[in-house]
Parts: C-alpha cells; structure tokens; sequence
C-alpha cells in the first residue's frame, strides 16, 4: 500500500540525515547528556548540511521542501535521543510564526541565519504562574515611543541557554476584555538591554536539552520586532499549537518504536532459567500488547500528518494523537524498563534514559488533560 505521504526522495534524505547523525551525534550523546548541553557546532553542522528549516523559501535558505522532510528530521533526531527536541522546535515551531506572521524585513533579517544555525530561536509562553491558561499570562509590553518596554519571567522555555532570537508572548493590553485579545508577539534579541536569562533548570530526563528562565526588566525591544499585530497574539498561537502538538506525537511514536525494538533485542539475549526471556509466555503477551498498539499508533499518526501536510483542519486528531501516543509511550518505558530486569534500572542501558525523557511529553505542548478538554468541547460536549 502506497505510504500516505513519504517518497523515495523522504527515504534517501533519511538514509543521508542518519548517516550524518551516525557520525556527528550517536558517538556524542552520553557526552552532551553528561554535560547538560548540546554545543553550537553540532547545530551549525546540521545547517550546513541543510537540515535546519528544509522547508522555508529558498531566497532565505531554505529548500522549499515538503513537510514530510521535517517529519523525516523529527523522527531521526528521536531516535538519537528526546534532548534534541530543541532542533525541532527550531525548526517546525519557532520559525513557522517568522515565515507566516513576519515582515518582509524581519524574514530577511532573521531567516537566513536560522537555516545555517548561526541564529539558535527559542518560544516564551509559559510562566511561573501561568502554564496552559494563555490568556493570563502577566508579561507585559508598554508602547514607549519607538520600542516596548517588556517586563515579566517566562520559565521552561526549550533553548532558553542558547537562544538568540526568542518569540515572546505577552500584553500589550492589560486591560483588554476579553484577556486574550491583549495579547500580542514580540521578537527579543540576544543582547537586548533589560533581557537576562535565569537558572538553567535541573530536569528529571531531557539532560541535554538546555531549560531555562528567561527575565525581561524594562527591557526595550524596538517596535519593529512586532510580530504580526498587536492583539493578535493569542489567535497566532492558537494557530500554530496544532503543528506543535503534532511534532510532541511524532517523537512520542519514535520513542515507542525504539524502545520497543530495543526491548526485543533484550529478552531475545538474555537468559533465565535456562532460555531466553522472549520464551516466556508473560514476556511475549507483554511485547505483542506493545507491538500492537504502536502499530495502530503508526497507522493514525501517518494519515493524520498526511492530512496535516495537505493544509486540513485536523485539530481534535492532533489533540486526539498527542494525548494517546504521549500517554501510551509513557506506559511502554515502564513495560520496556520491567522486562530489562535489574539491568533497565541501569544508567547504562539506554532504557532508563528515555524511561526518564518520557514523561514530560504527556505535559509540554498543552497537558493531556488540555488534549481532552478541547476533544470533549469539539465533539460538543
């Protein structure tokens, strides 16, 4: 049966792209988690190679690829290790507000580098106080002449260490009713007076991806790093959260498919009372449960990223996705961990990395509960 959307051209790419990663990000995984940053070179190589935002206008140096392409990327980049979310988010979730709500100015002054990698983005929404609940959020942006005076805290924010472009959601209206018509987009370059970066936050899992607090203190950010219009904010992100959402499915997938295979690899090896574990009926029950239901996992996401790749309105599928492949590849580490035995609960066994990388794909995104409670609103509930 013909794929829904990949082609022999998805497939040589993703044969070049793990090749590339066989050597410039397998050998120096441990190393990066250990050191709890993934380094510049690595993203500048990944540039060179075209592999940071295919999809964009050539003019800016992009290769106006399809969005399978993307889907290649996120997909290869798992299989490495949850830390390098950071590229995809670069690429299919920062970048898209620049090429869809941007000036013709700012996609030039800004584009270019965020294909070679020398411009490393970053998304603030989330703050101490406000998580899912976007239309309460309390960084503001006061019109002061020619630039806005930006003050608040954003806090877990993916490529907060080493971001040098940061979309930054915040109120331009304060007063507005209702909430989320103040809020607008506004771009913050690294050095902007009055912009500091925080701690960078100690994770249970994802070590090397860098999760930082971001602090604005009367920072003056020039009129025109306006993304889009004042007030429209809210409705931008709105709009995007679908594609975002899909990219958390796309790695939750992946992740179950790796640990899947590398669980069977396991109990084939190993042995215990005499052959090996994948005799045992309980072991073969727990790993077809598993098989299947990624399987049938495999099957929605494809056609739901067909649909998605086609421009459709697919938002309780994606909310559908995120929430029942996040949940399910959740429930598949523990199993996996069960069946390694003792030796899953050893760090040198990749098992209890993504055991622990896991779990925050059911609360990044919009949490589960948030996936289900858009679900029940549009089934009119």
């Amino acid at each position: 049966m013909k794929h829904p959307y990949l082609t022999d051209d998805h497939e040589i790419f993703r044969r070049s792209l793990r090749k590339f990663l066989e050597k410039e990000a397998y050998p120096y995984y441990e190393q990066w988690e250990e050191e709890r940053m993934i380094p510049r070179t690595f993203w500048t190589k990944m540039g060179e190679q075209g592999y940071l935002c295919p999809d964009i206008d050539e003019k800016y140096g992009g290769s106006e690829v399809d969005w399978g392409f993307a889907v290649v990327i996120n997909e290869e980049l798992e299989r490495v290790g949850s830390g390098l979310v950071g590229v995809g988010l670069h690429n299919d979730i920062v970048v898209p507000y620049i090429t869809a709500y941007g000036t013709e100015d700012q996609k030039k002054r800004w584009l270019p580098k965020c294909t070679t990698g020398e411009i490393i983005t970053a998304i603030a929404m989330t703050e101490p106080g406000t998580g899912s609940d976007l239309a309460n959020i309390q960084t503001t942006a006061i019109l002061d002449g020619d630039h806005y005076l930006l003050n608040g805290q954003k806090t877990f924010i993916t490529n907060g260490i080493q971001s040098d472009l940061v979309v930054v959601a915040c109120k331009t209206d304060p007063k507005a009713n209702p909430k989320h018509k103040g809020v607008s987009l506004l771009v913050v370059e690294r050095d902007t007076p009055g912009f500091s970066r925080g701690r960078k936050l100690n994770k249970v899992g994802l070590h090397c991806q860098d999760t930082a607090e971001l602090i604005f203190e009367d920072c003056r950010v020039p009129k025109g790093n306006l993304l889009g219009e004042e007030g429209k904010g809210f409705l931008y992100l709105m709009e995007k959260l679908q594609q975002e959402r899909l990219l958390v499915a796309i790695a939750a997938q992946t992740a179950a498919e790796v640990m899947l295979k590398q669980t069977i690899d396991y109990v084939k090896s190993r042995e215990a009372f005499g052959k090996p574990v994948s005799k045992f009926q309980n072991t073969q029950f727990k790993i077809v449960e598993m098989a299947t239901e990624i399987e049938m996992g495999r099957a929605f996401l494809d056609q739901l990223i067909a649909e998605h790749i086609e421009g459709k309105e697919v938002v309780t599928k994606v909310s559908m996705a995120k929430w029942k492949l996040t949940d399910s590849a959740r429930k598949i580490a523990g199993e996996c961990m069960q069946l390694h035995g003792g030796y899953g609960y050893m760090e040198e066994y990749e098992i209890a990395r993504r055991f622990r990388d896991i779990p925050v794909a059911s609360i990044y995104a919009g949490t589960n509960e948030i996936m289900k409670t858009i679900i029940a609103k549009n089934l009119g509930l």
